[in-house]
């Protein structure tokens, strides 16, 4: 396979999952320019990786697993990093019509960026509805333990909902 053809496959690739990559990288920004900056350090990832993707495992588990491994290491090595230059991403989450559902949706984000980095990463993928063997695979740790952490989560959500 040449270049050309590896970079229109990959762009193929980050097009069919730029959702995904959005989801994650929202999550854990704290302004635009962050979420640009994240956004644009997942794709490079990816990009450094998309050849040694083995497809062992389902390609969105890789792109999570590598979204949400960028973004928190990106906080972490922030302080020592030269400045980025943002790309743009225009992506929608809710229609514009539906108003009272963007509101609480944006309830729902603000709540969620109050969580630890690995309780964002819970509640994401279990609002992407990845079952707790998926999310157990993608963050590294035991299915019993995705059920605990999550049952906790709910509680401390439903308890920052009623504050």
């Amino acid at each position: 396979m040449n270049t050309q053809e590896l970079e229109m496959q990959f762009v193929a690739f980050v097009t069919e999952y730029k959702h995904v990559i959005y989801k994650v990288c929202y999550i854990y920004a704290t302004d635009n320019e962050n979420l640009n900056d994240l956004y644009q350090e997942v794709v490079i990832n990816l990009w450094k990786s998309f050849l040694r993707f083995r497809g062992e495992c389902k390609s969105s588990t890789w792109v999570y697993r590598i979204a949400l491994n960028t973004c928190v290491s990106f906080f972490r090595k922030s302080a020592s990093r030269p400045p980025i230059v943002p790309i743009s991403v225009n992506l929608e989450v809710a229609d514009a019509d539906e108003e009272n559902k963007t509101s609480l949706l944006q309830e729902l984000y603000r709540m969620i960026n109050c969580l630890s980095t690995l309780e964002r990463a819970l509640i994401l993928l279990w609002l992407e509805e990845k079952s707790y063997q998926e999310i157990a695979a993608i963050l590294g740790i035991s299915r019993n333990n995705v059920a605990v952490k999550l049952n906790r989560i709910k509680e401390k959500l439903k308890k920052m909902s009623n504050d």
